[in-house]
């Protein structure tokens, strides 16, 4: 079973604190999340976020709808914040924010760490599907992010 990651980064021409303050409101990842994934927060909203922090949402992969449990590992505004899937379709999603202020605005890095179940057969999923679904996911986010922070 294959670790896989996934690095992005974007830079916005917003300031550090306006940047990290959109990402640490739960609700704007609905926002950031493709429609055809059909993202909803289950966990009643506002949502503290902190560590320890545990959100609920449910999703659609190609049609079929997953619960999603994620916790709020590590908590360190404005510069980072850790979410890991405690409940969904991997057997691991470790995603690591990091914001970074940087001429005149603030560089947003994803990285993502994840493996999916099932052996082999989850690394030919990967290669056949889901690392293509990942990337779509992180190239609307990425599309969606400048526009929401005007």
């Amino acid at each position: 079973m294959s670790i896989h990651v996934l690095e992005r980064q974007q830079f916005v021409k917003q300031p550090l604190k306006e940047v990290f303050d959109f990402f640490s409101r739960a609700e704007n990842l609905e926002k950031i999340t493709p429609p055809w994934m059909r993202f909803r927060i289950l966990t009643p909203l506002p949502i503290p976020m902190q560590a320890g922090t545990l959100i609920d949402y449910s999703i659609r992969i190609h049609g079929f709808p997953l619960n999603w449990r994620t916790l709020i590992e590590s908590w360190a505004p404005p510069y980072q914040f850790v979410d890991l899937q405690l409940q969904g379709p991997y057997t691991l999603w470790h995603h690591t924010h990091r914001f970074k202020e940087i001429d005149g605005g603030t560089a947003i890095t994803d990285v993502v760490r994840y493996q999916l179940p099932l052996g082999p057969l989850g690394d030919l999923v990967h290669w056949l599907w889901v690392r293509h679904d990942v990337n779509q996911i992180f190239d609307y986010r990425s599309k969606r992010v400048p526009e929401l922070l005007l």
